[in-house]
């Protein structure tokens, strides 16, 4: 039986020179048919959020930056997207469905390694479910320094084996 996909934050505001090639890796990983369902988390930075307040950052408020990429639209259905401010970690309407099926392992890719992936990752464990990390279909829009530091402290935390490459890196350990 197949085993849930998470996908965190691919979404328009989060593309650049370090995260380019992730949503071609994903889709190219989702063609593959391994897994089911695919989950998809979207951060939404609203004017209340401590990005704004605290940080100024202003983006990701609103659409285009809030879409899932277009490489991966075609995958989302809208019952399987779930909207989260910040470094919130997992939504609790996404808690309350993992939970809801009895789900016992899903594998994660996406954006930020060093932030969200992470922080939703570690949820994950501290729920009881086993969070499998695909390292190359994961990039932080900071650089390779950064999503290198985020596997690290996801290795210390959750557990060097919940580490995985999907083979999809195509010889590239950053953006190619």
């Amino acid at each position: 039986m197949p085993e849930p996909l998470l996908i965190v934050d691919v979404q328009c505001g989060f593309i650049n020179q370090f995260t380019h090639h992730i949503p071609k890796r994903i889709a190219r990983l989702i063609e593959k048919n391994e897994y089911a369902p695919l989950l998809f988390t979207r951060f939404l930075n609203s004017t209340e959020s401590p990005y704004q307040r605290l940080l100024d950052w202003h983006n990701c408020s609103d659409k285009p930056e809030t879409n899932i990429a277009p490489e991966l639209e075609p995958f989302a259905k809208p019952e399987f997207i779930f909207s989260k401010g910040g470094l919130c970690g997992m939504p609790d309407e996404l808690c309350n469905y993992l939970r809801a099926e009895g789900i016992e392992r899903v594998f994660i890719v996406g954006i930020d390694t060093d932030m969200c992936v992470l922080k939703i990752a570690m949820d994950l464990f501290d729920i009881g479910i086993e969070p499998m990390i695909l390292t190359d279909c994961c990039a932080s829009t900071a650089g390779l320094q950064a999503h290198l530091a985020g596997l690290a402290v996801l290795s210390r935390n959750i557990g060097a084996p919940r580490l995985r490459d999907a083979g999809l890196s195509d010889g590239f350990l950053a953006a190619p």
